[in-house]
């Protein structure tokens, strides 16, 4: 028998997971940053100062992304508001997940496509939009409906557009720093800052912290990118946990996780940038863009058996891993 877990303890622990990936990315930045800066001047302040303008730049590029980045994914994806006269049902679910969740009515949105799949968007729950494709609402019973917009109104409560916001903040510092470096380095704009320091005895050392920063400008954007999506994973593994919350209804979820995970359809409005944002990853691992490496999702495998422990029960049999294996 499986050891039976609740909701509650899957919450915390996804909570604490997000945190530790949150400070070791921060650390990462930091230990770039530090390395560049003393570096390439020889000084403390410079090497304080070098990360702090990363972080400053890659904070005013994401304020365009902040206020309309929804408009931006929802329009790219081919959404269509409706209205309660023309999706009576999924009106019904979506209100209902909201009433339990606590957060204010989101916009609906229609994407007319057969593979089935949904998002929740927005910068806070006042500013939430979910989209729906009409294959979902085709191939799901009202059950494993309600499991689904648990899932996403989870999201939209627990503010994970905004968390994934911070993280991605953190990670274009790195990316910038790096690239903005690797290109100073090249063009040989780093030398002057060493030769300086040589005059003041400390070459030796300046010398170490610019092989150090040439090493991590090459593996910092790598590391934070992996960081980047197991944070992703995290907050997939943490709105499964709050929509049991919400439904108090773990079969529901189950079943519309292996539907999903099970059909091949493949949703042609999703690419790269946006795949984090769904349900189940929309490209599938028969796909030629698909790349497990740099997945945004869980397996829905695990998803599902994190769920079982819920209700005590054991991780699904051989034939049900082997239905599902590979799919998602």
């Amino acid at each position: 028998m499986q050891t039976r877990s609740t909701f509650h303890e899957q919450q915390s622990a996804n909570r604490r997971n997000s945190v530790v990936l949150i400070v070791l990315v921060t650390l990462l930045l930091a230990a770039l940053g530090f390395a560049i800066g003393y570096g390439t001047t020889g000084y403390v302040e410079g090497a304080f100062g070098v990360t702090t303008g990363a972080i400053v730049l890659a904070m005013l590029l994401s304020v365009g992304s902040y206020f309309a980045g929804d408009k931006l994914v929802l329009a790219t994806s081919g959404a269509k508001e409706v209205t309660q006269q023309a999706a009576p049902q999924l009106m019904n679910v979506v209100q209902e997940m909201a009433i339990a969740a606590n957060v204010p009515m989101p916009k609906v949105y229609i994407i007319d496509d057969t593979a089935p799949n949904a998002f929740a968007t927005g910068r806070d729950p006042k500013h939430a939009s979910v989209a729906i494709t009409t294959g979902l609402l085709q191939k799901l019973d009202r059950e494993e409906l309600q499991g689904v917009m648990g899932h996403e109104l989870s999201h939209v409560r627990n503010f994970d557009i905004r968390f994934s916001l911070l993280v991605a903040v953190l990670v274009g510092s790195i990316a910038l720093l790096a690239d903005f470096f690797l290109r100073f380095t090249f063009w040989g704009g780093g030398r002057g800052g060493r030769g300086g320091d040589r005059d003041r005895g400390g070459g030796g050392l300046v010398a170490i912290m610019f092989i150090l920063a040439i090493v991590l400008a090459v593996v910092a954007p790598i590391i934070g990118r992996l960081v980047q999506l197991a944070v992703s994973r995290q907050r997939e593994y943490l709105a499964d946990a709050s929509s049991v919350e919400l439904t108090r209804n773990p079969i529901g979820l189950e079943r519309a996780l292996a539907k999903i995970a099970s059909d091949r359809e493949v949703l042609e409005v999703a690419n790269r940038a946006t795949q984090h944002l769904y349900f189940t990853n929309p490209i599938k691992k028969f796909e030629e863009r698909s790349s497990s490496l740099f997945s945004t999702h869980p397996a829905v495998l695990d998803r599902i058996n994190r769920l079982r422990q819920l209700t005590g029960e054991g991780p699904l049999n051989p034939s049900d891993v082997q239905a599902l294996a590979g799919l998602d």
